[in-house]
């Protein structure tokens, strides 16, 4: 499965032109703010992930240390660092996380991080 095969859950921090980019890139997106779930606690996104079979997308590392330290079960999430930039910034991260193909089994976490125009995308599976 690649990442195109699965929904998603943005968190509160993601700005919704990313929101409106992973639409028109014919992902169903639940968007946190849009749900009206905006301050809930992170253990409960992932909950409403799991359940929903979403892969969470945030800026927070706080969801990689609930699923591994916590071990809080998950389908997946994309990690995308750093964070609170422009949504430009972040769009073209994905557009790279996309191009990669990246075949993915669940439980999985995919970290993309941008340092200029480098773009290194780690994953971790299983």
């Amino acid at each position: 499965m690649t990442l195109r095969d699965f929904a998603l859950l943005t968190d509160e921090s993601v700005h919704y032109p990313v929101v409106a980019f992973l639409r028109t890139e014919g992902f169903d997106v639940l968007d946190v703010k849009e749900a009206g779930l905006r301050g809930a606690p992170d253990a409960e996104l992932l909950r409403i992930a799991l359940e929903q079979h979403r892969v969470m997308v945030a800026h927070d590392r706080d969801f990689g240390r609930l699923a591994m330290a916590a071990m809080q079960p998950i389908v997946g999430i994309l990690f995308l660092r750093p964070g609170h930039i422009r949504p430009e910034f972040t769009i073209e991260t994905i557009r790279a996380v996309l191009e990669a193909d990246l075949q993915l089994q669940v439980p999985f976490i995919i970290v993309a991080e941008r340092s200029g125009n480098e773009i290194k995308i780690r994953v971790r599976q299983g």
